[in-house]
């Protein structure tokens, strides 16, 4: 079974802990993080934990090219920065070229940076007047496949 966070981690330490105490091996709760990290390939807990606590949103980290849309235009870019904030990434990306934002021929908005909130599917809460989410971002294709 692959971790998906540090609450289902500390729960199948204490699971592990309580198994072992009822027969009759008490171990400390640390002890039983400790085991749990080496079962999932850790090191050690803090090293699980590092791992755990790190966003990933289809292969999203730092430094990856991705591609998407923004206020409906496409773009393409690398991601600067991706910070956990609940069920939730706030995310920097740096175009590969500004992006007009606006869909007016009466004027423009480009944008070399943006920034924003995504959701485990890569698209933000935030949506445009007509349903569609702010912000779709996915990993950009490499080019070798």
């Amino acid at each position: 079974m692959t971790l998906r966070s540090i609450v289902e981690a500390k729960a199948q330490a204490k699971a592990l802990r309580q198994t072992l105490a009822d027969q009759g091996t008490p171990i400390r709760q640390s002890e039983a993080l400790e085991r749990i990290a080496r079962q999932h390939g850790a090191r050690d807990w803090n090293t699980l934990r590092a791992r755990l606590a790190r966003p990933v949103i289809h292969d999203l980290a730092p430094h990856t090219p991705v591609q998407g849309h923004y206020l409906g235009q496409p773009f393409t870019g690398q991601l600067l920065a991706l910070d956990k904030i609940g069920k939730h990434c706030r995310i920097k990306i740096k175009l590969d070229h500004p992006v007009d934002t606006v869909k007016f021929d009466s004027f423009s908005n480009w944008r070399r940076h943006i920034q924003g909130v995504i959701d485990e599917n890569g698209q933000s809460p935030s949506r445009t007047s007509d349903g569609v989410p702010q912000l779709i971002v996915e990993k950009r294709p490499s080019r070798d496949g």
